[in-house]
């Protein structure tokens, strides 16, 4: 039969391909092609880490500014709730002690508060004091004043006649009328924006008093319930940033409190040589002034020299102003960084761009908040992975030479 013939041909080629095994591959080809494949996978991972950089620096860019457009807008209710923080920290120790003696937290907390509302009384009643006593004194002084002017007033005016005569005035000078544009703004115009500024300003700072009050009472319920807002594998950590930055509020004040007492007592036998009045008193908060970055300078000469102004002589006005500037440029260059400077880890440049940048913000209390925030923000960065190299550019360690190339 035909068929039998085919069946063993085709019986006789499957054995033969059993026997000879798979068809091989060229490796030619596949050796050609390995290379291109890997190529290609690694340029598209260098693309989406490209991508993934790009998006994580534009997420970093709009959040800072975000934060920042928030802290301009929102200045006054940051500045009291962080001005109220800083205060609490000063009264913390008076609280503690309290303990000691078995207060308790919150009775130990009002009589802190108290003492810190008795103290701005005494100061306000002081300065106020010295207030009328200047005004008493004003039209004595403004005489002298003007008896000072006068002489240089008399100076101007021959200056004046002498380059007339040299350069005698043109045609167009004497035919000119002069113009002049005045502007009466309304009642509403000048106490509308003043009066509303006021009125809220006044209402922040009666709130104050409760914020520290209720801050000092539940410290640890607030720590504690703001540990528990992380996951449970960064509760650790969150608890330990929130120490570190206990810590570095706490050393921040022990700080400027040894600064401010050195510069107080040698203001206080300044002062006193001079034969102030309550030269003991003017000392004490011209030191403490005199630690507000930059406006300090000129906040720490005001108590003095206004006690000063009819009491002593213009030698003994100098002598304020060159012991205020003295103290205050050796504090600032050579006191604040030993003293503070190595407890907080800031390198100079970021502690000068941060005072300009929250002084922006929030003005006169954005220059004395500003390191305590730097602070913060150092301490945070530092904890969270992947803001590591943010602390590391705020801080003042020595960045490794492997990390530069």
């Amino acid at each position: 039969m035909p068929s039998q013939p085919l069946r063993k041909d085709r019986e006789q080629e499957q054995a033969n391909e059993r026997k000879a095994g798979p068809t091989p591959v060229s490796k030619r080809t596949g050796e050609e092609q390995a290379p291109e494949v890997v190529q290609n996978l690694e340029e598209g991972v260098q693309e989406v880490h490209e991508e993934l950089r790009k998006a994580t620096v534009t997420q970093i860019i709009l959040t800072v500014l975000v934060v920042l457009a928030v802290c301009y807008f929102a200045k006054l209710v940051l500045v009291t709730i962080f001005t109220s923080v800083l205060i609490a920290f000063i009264l913390e120790p008076i609280v503690r002690g309290q303990l000691k003696i078995h207060i308790p937290r919150g009775v130990g907390s009002a009589i802190a508060v108290l003492l810190m509302l008795g103290m701005f009384y005494g100061l306000t009643y002081f300065f106020y004091q010295r207030a009328v006593d200047f005004a008493h004194q004003l039209p004595r002084i403004s005489g002298e004043i003007r008896k000072a002017a006068g002489k240089y007033q008399q100076s101007a005016e021959s200056l004046k006649q002498s380059a007339q005569n040299v350069i005698p005035p043109s045609k167009d000078d004497k035919n000119a009328i002069p113009v002049k544009v005045q502007q009466t703004p309304g009642i509403s115009g000048m106490l509308g924006p003043e009066l509303t500024s006021l009125t809220e300003t006044l209402l922040a700072v009666a709130f104050i008093p409760f914020l520290v009050y209720f801050m000092l009472t539940w410290q640890e319920h607030t720590r504690r319930a703001t540990v528990r807002l992380f996951p449970v594998h960064s509760r650790l950590k969150a608890y330990q940033t929130l120490g570190k930055i206990s810590d570095m509020m706490r050393a921040f004040i022990v700080g400027n409190f040894l600064i401010g007492l050195f510069m107080s007592a040698v203001s206080i036998g300044v002062f006193g040589f001079l034969h102030l009045p309550y030269f003991y008193f003017l000392g004490l908060i011209s030191g403490f002034l005199s630690l507000i970055p930059y406006l300090g300078l000129v906040l720490a000469v005001i108590p003095p020299v206004a006690s000063g102004i009819g009491i002593i002589h213009s030698t003994g006005i100098l002598l304020i102003c060159a012991t205020i500037l003295g103290l205050h440029v050796f504090s600032m260059n050579v006191l604040y960084p030993k003293v503070i400077g190595g407890r907080l880890e800031l390198n100079p440049l970021a502690v000068t761009l941060g005072l300009f940048v929250w002084g922006w913000i929030w003005g006169a209390m954005g220059l004395i908040l500003a390191v305590p925030v730097l602070g913060t923000i150092k301490i945070v960065c530092d904890n969270v992975e992947g803001l590591e190299p943010f602390g590391q550019w705020l801080g003042d360690q020595a960045v490794p030479k492997a990390v530069t190339h």
